[in-house]
């Protein structure tokens, strides 16, 4: 059964922890754009977080039906990508973390 909007907007409050200008921020350094699989030069994850910001910056009540579709999308990624733990050695400068952070979850946060 799909989730509420209520259900994904509580689920993204949680696990989407970076600030806008903190996801901006990071999106802009070579590790950001190093990780993830790439379609046309940018991950899939780099470009999820560009949506991510728009979204952080729009009103709940004026979210598209694509903007709750790409929020239940990035709460699903980063539920399943947080379950599987990170590297124990040096997880704050993995890859694991820099792929979640473009989803804009910072797990050392």
């Amino acid at each position: 059964m799909a989730k509420s909007r209520d259900e994904i907007w509580d689920e993204w409050q949680d696990l989407v922890n970076m600030s806008p200008k903190e996801l901006e921020d990071w999106l802009e350094t070579e590790e950001s754009k190093e990780v993830g699989d790439s379609e046309d030069g940018e991950s899939t994850g780099h470009a999820s977080g560009r949506k991510i910001v728009e979204i952080q910056r729009t009103n709940k009540d004026d979210l598209s039906d694509d903007q709750w579709a790409h929020m239940g999308k990035v709460v699903a990624y980063i539920k399943r990508h947080t379950a599987q733990g990170g590297p124990d050695d040096d997880p704050e400068h993995s890859d694991w973390r820099y792929s979640l952070m473009n989803w804009g979850h910072d797990p050392c946060k």
